[in-house]
């Protein structure tokens, strides 16, 4: 397995932010990254589950590849025979439409398929997919399966990272961390308030949940132009943050105190956890691995506020969404860039993820991709470093609960005007 890094380290860095490649090429430069990303791993790092919010890295390879051949292949293509009749129970996610499935609590408990027999059920998907990937009736669900693929090469990044960090040892997935920058950018973005559209225009890929565009009303505000560093967070722990109720939601506050949270996830001292293994933190990048809660009280602690995702939006539509720090090849990645608008973390909005007006989720299983999850999430915006470039856009609706927190998660403030 580890001497398959290099074979996909070059296409993978070529990934799909380029609007000039084929949906045939950004599938096969899709499905080679994949597999890049999880190079550097053994079958014993690939099989563990660190908890039941992440999964296996080799359960995202044999999810994603699931993906393919059940809504793709077993209903598109005449004549094709699953892999392997077990591997739906053992890799269908969450679709209810699809039946039974394990547990999502037992995923680490796959010792077998190995990880090499699952890069086998990978190949044979991908070969069996070069009868489809030029049909134009196929067009849409083979760019919905790469979206859902970019999506878990990032759950797969954060995923071991959390599994890795549970061994007292502190392996390093990768010998080198990830190289530091600065590009500090102070002071903030104004906007003048008015009616702003909201929403995918339509042009191009996009989730069900990022449409119907409409309209907000929306007051005068501004938006930070830098990113919240580790160095203020540490100001913040420093003047007592952890130890302060009156900063918290009540819900954060006993999320406190039942966890004894005192900091961000992956912070010691003066170090951090990262695929590096534990490195020394740099004062000036951005902080992440934060929940809603944290950076909900930060912005209290600062005499500011989160942004609304519409806000984020409306300022984020004149912005290139493949600008700043995000994935192009398989490495260690690490949040290092703060003024990007997009990329380095995900950034936490005050708004719950709840649906657009008109909204309706697609028919039949896929429209259990997004819809069913509309509830007690937030939304956070941007892209990370972990991101694929190209993958994010403005309208882009991440989500999560509110105490998860080993995302690339940061924030950016916002204040009214």
């Amino acid at each position: 397995m580890k001497g398959m890094e290099n074979a996909h380290r070059k296409t993978a860095g070529e990934i799909t932010g380029q609007t000039t490649l084929t949906l045939a090429e950004r599938f096969r430069r899709t499905r080679a990254l994949s597999e890049a990303l999880a190079a550097p791993l053994s079958d014993a790092d690939a099989t563990i589950q660190s908890m039941e919010d992440a999964s296996p890295a080799k359960w995202h390879l044999a999810h994603t590849t699931w993906f393919f051949e059940t809504f793709l292949l077993r209903d598109h293509l005449d004549g094709h025979a699953l892999f392997d009749e077990r591997y739906p129970f053992l890799f269908n996610s969450y679709y209810e439409a699809e039946g039974a499935r394990i547990g999502r609590f037992s995923r680490g408990m796959l010792s077998r398929p190995s990880l090499d027999e699952i890069i086998t059920f990978r190949h044979a998907v991908d070969e069996a997919m070069e009868a489809l990937i030029t049909r134009e009736d196929c067009a849409g669900l083979i760019a919905l399966g790469i979206a859902h693929e970019q999506q878990h090469q990032e759950l797969l990044q954060t995923d071991i990272k959390h599994a890795l960090f549970q061994n007292p040892l502190g392996p390093a997935m990768y010998a080198e961390p990830a190289p530091a920058f600065q590009d500090v950018d102070e002071g903030w973005t104004e906007y003048p308030g008015g009616i702003a559209q909201i929403g995918h225009d339509g042009g191009g890929f996009a989730f069900d949940n990022e449409g119907p565009r409409h309209r907000v009303l929306l007051e005068p505000f501004a938006l930070s132009r830098s990113l919240v560093t580790n160095g203020q967070w540490a100001e913040f722990i420093a003047d007592g943050g952890y130890r302060d109720p009156a900063l918290w939601l009540s819900d954060g506050w006993a999320w406190v105190q039942r966890d004894g949270i005192d900091a961000p996830l992956y912070w010691h001292e003066d170090e951090h956890f990262t695929h590096a293994g534990w490195q020394k933190r740099d004062a000036h990048a951005p902080v992440t691995h934060i929940s809603y809660f944290e950076a909900d009280a930060f912005a209290s602690w600062a005499g500011h506020r989160l942004p609304t995702e519409f806000e984020w939006e409306a300022l984020a539509t004149t912005e290139d969404p493949s600008s700043g720090d995000q994935l192009d090849e398989a490495g260690p990645v690490l949040p290092r860039a703060t003024g990007a608008l997009f990329g380095s973390v995900w950034q936490w909005t005050r708004s719950g993820y709840l649906p657009y007006p008109r909204y309706r989720p697609a028919e039949g299983a896929v429209g259990e991709y997004n819809g069913k999850f509309m509830s007690g999430q937030f939304v956070l915006k941007g892209a990370s470093c972990a991101t694929v470039r190209g993958h994010s856009r403005a309208s882009y609706r991440n989500f999560f609960y509110p105490h998860q927190r080993w995302q690339f998660t940061g924030l950016r403030l916002a204040k009214d005007i």
